[in-house]
């Protein structure tokens, strides 16, 4: 091995987890090292909306969020069930709050609720049907000077000369529907206006997350060693005190006097794994978390002795597979007007579910691929992905075999390869269901979360809309994910556990690279995130404090 160097902490993964952690223990006044495999730093995060979930935070109570410990408690108490530890969901609630305010002391970023945006299970005992997650405010990019352009591009970029927040997409898939998407229109294209005659190159959602947190690193002097992949974890007598990497073509011994904190995101891209521990059909080309995500850390921490849980799951959503990157079906089937069907032409679900539990429900019944169903109503109605109301869908979305479309229902069936009758027996009943404003087969519009996303202007209900205008359309719908939520299992400090509870010593992990605390559901929207700093935040405060 030609080149060893040291430092108090490695980090591994540029990534909310990984930046947040590595931020935390350089305030804590240790020489910390940040590496990533990638060219560009910002993972999964500066892809995301960059929704938040960490309730009873300070930005929530000034906001006026009648939030409180022990109501989060027993809302996620209710949803996660008893499979995550009470000690460590107990832990992320603790610690959430503070992880949010030490990012607001240590970085340019600023938080704002995202009021209105429900709880995934409002209706549970301390459930919050205005929500409790926030996001990143509008950040100027010019604090980021060269590093600018090692940040991570987003999922879907902001049309050019706008600044948009993730709250602001409901308002906008409405615009030719409701007052308020044409204000939000207008809103979005001020906001920039303003921003710009500062001299503010404003940035939102994830890449206002993750440059954000890559600011903080440069004020705190954390050195960030891009296209530095990890290849193993370096182990003495039993203590895990540093990592084997490649930089700059050559293996480098990077040794931790303290510890190694893994958060280099789940295994979303890697084949293998992907088959080896997720039930078919699978595979890489339905998710949309970072490319660089191949479950590197994972592996290094089992070869160390890890523990591992969670891995038959993802972040699941339901994914049209369009060309060039799939798209997650958010508010699009949510929107009144649209119906799931499986191989046998019949409803399995309510569509306007937590995304997660519709993939989980696609899995259970067998339905992969199955169709959402809609009509030229639909179209010219609301806004599809970047596609405005009216506009035709675009001839490759057809080509590719993403969608499909035909001026009747049977042949619709024909294309789709589903039973005719069984099509329109179904579609017939939703119709009359829609007319009604009530779903009794799948309770949709039943819960203040499915109307989130749906059409206040419709009646008498905003989530159901009868499917009768031709040409009527089909859009194949896989099992995508924003990652997966399975890996190294970790106590209530981040500390890395084998598989019979004892500690790893000096190994800790945060992120995707963890077996999830949400367990197998979704407490709201930031899920993801919000753990993911937390616990970040969490391993780098227990490292500085255990010495």
């Amino acid at each position: 091995m030609a080149i060893t160097v040291e430092y108090d902490v490695v980090v591994v993964g540029a990534g909310a987890a990984g930046m947040t952690a590595a931020l935390t223990t350089a305030r804590s006044g240790l020489d910390t090292v940040l590496i990533e495999k990638a060219s560009v730093y910002g993972g999964s995060a500066a892809r995301s909306g960059a929704g938040i979930w960490v309730p009873n935070n300070d930005v929530l109570l000034a906001a006026g969020v009648p939030d409180t410990f022990d109501k989060a408690d027993t809302y996620l108490a209710a949803v996660v069930g008893p499979e995550v530890p009470a000690e460590r969901r107990r832990a992320f609630l603790t610690a959430g709050p503070r992880a949010i305010a030490f990012l607001q002391r240590w970085t340019p970023l600023r938080f704002a609720w995202m009021q209105g945006y429900p709880d995934y299970y409002p209706e549970l005992p301390g459930g919050m049907p205005n929500g409790r997650s926030i996001e990143p405010q509008a950040l100027d990019a010019n604090v980021l000077g060269d590093e600018l352009a090692h940040l991570n591009g987003p999922y879907q970029a902001s049309p050019p000369g706008t600044v948009v927040h993730t709250v602001d997409y409901k308002w906008l898939s409405l615009i030719a529907r409701h007052p308020r998407g044409v204000a939000t229109a207008t809103e979005i294209v001020w906001r920039y206006l303003q921003l710009a005659a500062q001299g503010q190159k404003p940035v939102t959602m994830g890449q206002a997350l993750a440059g954000g947190l890559r600011a903080g690193l440069i004020a705190a002097g954390v050195p960030v060693w891009l296209d530095t992949p990890l290849l193993d974890l370096h182990v003495e007598n039993g203590r895990v005190a540093g990592v084997v990497a490649r930089r700059d073509g050559a293996e480098t011994l990077i040794r931790a006097r303290r510890a190694v904190v893994i958060g280099s995101g789940g295994f979303e891209h890697d084949e293998r794994m992907r088959k080896q521990f997720q039930a078919d059909p699978i595979g890489t080309d339905w998710t949309i978390g970072a490319d660089s995500n191949t479950g590197d850390g994972i592996e290094a921490g089992e070869r160390a002795g890890a523990a591992l849980a969670l891995m038959d799951d993802a972040w699941w959503g339901p994914m049209i597979p369009l060309p060039g990157e799939p798209w997650f079906c958010l508010s699009e089937r949510t929107l009144p007007g649209t119906i799931f069907v499986g191989r046998d032409g019949r409803r399995f679900v309510n569509e306007a579910a937590p995304y997660s539990d519709v993939v989980h429900v696609m899995y259970d019944k067998g339905h992969i691929p199955c169709w959402m169903i809609t009509d030229q109503d639909y179209r010219n109605r609301y806004l599809f992905k970047d596609l405005a109301p009216l506009l035709p869908y675009p001839d490759d979305w057809y080509s590719s075999g993403a969608l499909v479309k035909d001026w009747t229902l049977a042949g619709l069936a024909a294309k789709t390869g589903v039973p005719a009758a069984a099509l329109k027996s179904t579609v017939d009943r939703f119709n009359a269901q829609a007319r009604a404003g009530r779903d009794p087969d799948f309770h949709r519009g039943d819960s203040v979360y499915d109307a989130y996303f749906a059409d206040p202007t419709n009646t008498p209900s905003p989530c159901l809309a009868p499917i009768r205008l031709p040409p009527f359309y089909a859009f194949r719908i896989v099992p995508g994910d924003l990652g997966t939520k399975g890996g190294l299992l970790t106590d209530a400090r981040a500390r890395v556990v084998r598989p019979d509870g004892s500690v790893i010593p000096g190994l800790y992990a945060a992120g995707n690279a963890s077996a999830a605390v949400m367990g197998h559901s979704y407490a709201g929207a930031g899920s993801t995130l919000g753990p993911a700093m937390t616990f970040g935040h969490v391993a780098g405060l227990d490292i500085a404090a255990t010495g």
